[in-house]
């Protein structure tokens, strides 16, 4: 990342001392969606990363923080779309069908549309030469490996019982939550699954009575895989509160955080996959800087798939504890 960081940064750098007649400024405005809760560990780092490429590039933008909910999202959609900025970077999740009507009036209307963290497949190859790009990991991918991997690191074997506690219903989104299914009973272990209701996904806080009512429901459950940022970082409070320690129940997720980086040193969190999602905020902004400015087709970035456990902690949490990472 450092050194995508300081190839863009010199990149602009040598653009506006450059001799040359062409014109590298940003003359243009863009809407950013950062996720939400505003103030939230996962959705603050992707703010970070467009705050530091409005920066690099010089481009206006505004924020809206939607709390993780898709009705919120559309309606600030609409209201983004109305304002006609030059470009809007949103998140996918509420599924293609959802945001295909908006997309398409924003694009009548010249509007560049790009995402991030959730892709939106069909919208993305029918307008990729207009500007439409991807920033995120591959979802299916991500949960599978991390489901497999949880099993290894936990030490889990076939007839053990793991909790999965994820958004599968949603279009697109769930694909991860899938994944993370799969990656599991792929090694023979069970699953016990449960959807993450709209107040949690918003508000993780919210979460502990859950976990503690699916723990006491299976006190045989090895492993807790949490599909949200959020509900990772607050995998020691749930299962303090369900009366086990470290050794009792494997945690793992997803994302990177400064509460992350507490609970792995703590011994309640195990192993989590790093999106990046510094970059998730960063690529959007230079994806709608360059199709704006100079009619760039749309980039897709996969951000990674790294897995963070003790054993690598040390050399990331000073970032993470910047909100970098």
């Amino acid at each position: 990342m450092k050194k995508i960081l300081t190839f863009v940064a010199i990149l602009f750098a040598f653009a506006s001392t450059s001799a040359m007649a062409n014109d590298y400024k940003c003359d243009k405005k863009f809407i950013f969606f950062p996720g939400g809760p505003e103030g939230g560990p996962f959705g603050t780092i992707v703010y970070n990363g467009a705050v530091a490429a409005a920066e690099h590039t010089g481009c206006k933008v505004d924020y809206y923080w939607s709390q993780w909910n898709s009705e919120i999202m559309i309606k600030q959609f609409k209201e983004a779309v109305a304002l006609q900025p030059d470009g809007i970077a949103i998140y996918g999740f509420p599924g293609d069908a959802a945001m295909r009507p908006i997309i398409n009036e924003a694009i009548e209307m010249g509007i560049v549309i790009t995402t991030m963290n959730t892709p939106l497949p069909d919208l993305e190859a029918e307008f990729k030469t207009s500007g439409f790009g991807y920033a995120g990991a591959d979802l299916f991918d991500a949960g599978f490996n991390l489901g497999k991997k949880g099993v290894e690191v936990c030490g889990l074997k076939a007839g053990d019982k793991a909790f999965i506690w994820g958004l599968a219903s949603m279009p697109n989104r769930g694909e991860r939550t899938k994944g993370a299914i799969a990656g599991v009973e792929s090694m023979g272990v069970k699953v016990v699954y449960q959807e993450i209701p709209d107040n949690v996904n918003s508000d993780a806080s919210q979460g502990t009575p859950m976990y503690v009512a699916t723990y006491a429901a299976n006190p045989d459950i090895k492993m807790a895989i949490t599909d949200h940022g959020g509900l990772t970082a607050s995998l020691p409070t749930y299962m303090k509160a369900a009366g086990h320690g470290t050794e009792a129940v494997c945690g793992a997720g997803f994302d990177l955080s400064a509460p992350i980086v507490d609970g792995i040193n703590s011994g309640y969190i195990d192993v989590v996959i790093d999106q990046q999602p510094f970059i998730q905020g960063y690529m959007p902004i230079v994806q709608l800087y360059l199709s704006t400015k100079f009619g760039m087709a749309g980039l897709a970035m996969d951000t990674g798939a790294a897995f963070v456990t003790k054993a690598n902690i040390d050399a990331i949490a000073p970032l993470a504890a910047q909100q970098i990472r």
